[in-house]
């Protein structure tokens, strides 16, 4: 008889990621993402996706579908929100369109909804996660730097928003919303 590898999900966090493991995301993230520069992967997004917890979906020791969730605080018209920032989303491109991704998102907004004030990330695929109870950020962003805030006015419409039990009730999606200033993409 035949039977086909199940999936095994982990959640854990970076440290506990043997450097094989490691090794095996990023090659799939370069798998997913490409290499083109306007698309790829790269060293700024790598460092993002660490010191957090990571959602490992694997079949038969091969890891297949991938997520991040790190800590970040985001401000809403000024005031600090306790954030799962997601980062690192990505399947095999030949395992895409079976629910994988879907399976690890479905325990990331679980992850999020349990531990902090509000979830976000940023996209060009909104569609894929609105399915999964993700909102799109109504008002502008901005990221905070040492000269104070400047707009992201291109990060508009695509940074998008997870509520949690904690989230604060009189949360305006349609305020300013900033994120910290990092290296690479600061959304």
């Amino acid at each position: 008889m035949n039977r086909s590898p199940t999936a095994r999900l982990r959640v854990l966090p970076t440290s506990a990621l043997v450097p094989a493991e490691l090794a095996a995301i990023r090659r799939l993230m370069d798998a997913a993402f490409g290499t083109e520069p306007e698309n790829s992967f790269d060293d700024d997004d790598w460092a993002h996706a660490l010191g957090g917890s990571h959602f490992v979906l694997d079949m038969a020791g091969e890891i297949v579908s991938h997520a991040s969730v790190v800590e970040r605080e985001l401000h809403v018209a000024g005031q600090p929100i306790h954030t799962g920032y997601v980062e690192a989303v990505a399947t095999l491109p030949q395992r895409q369109g079976l629910g994988y991704g879907s399976q690890v998102m479905v325990a990331v907004n679980e992850h999020i909804a349990a531990g902090y004030e509000l979830g976000a990330l940023g996209t060009g695929s909104r569609e894929f996660y609105e399915r999964l109870g993700w909102r799109v950020w109504q008002g502008p962003t901005f990221v905070r730097t040492e000269a104070g805030q400047e707009r992201t006015p291109d990060e508009d419409g695509g940074i998008l928003i997870l509520l949690t039990p904690a989230t604060p009730a009189a949360l305006d999606l349609s305020a300013p919303i900033s994120c910290e200033w990092r290296s690479g993409d600061v959304w």
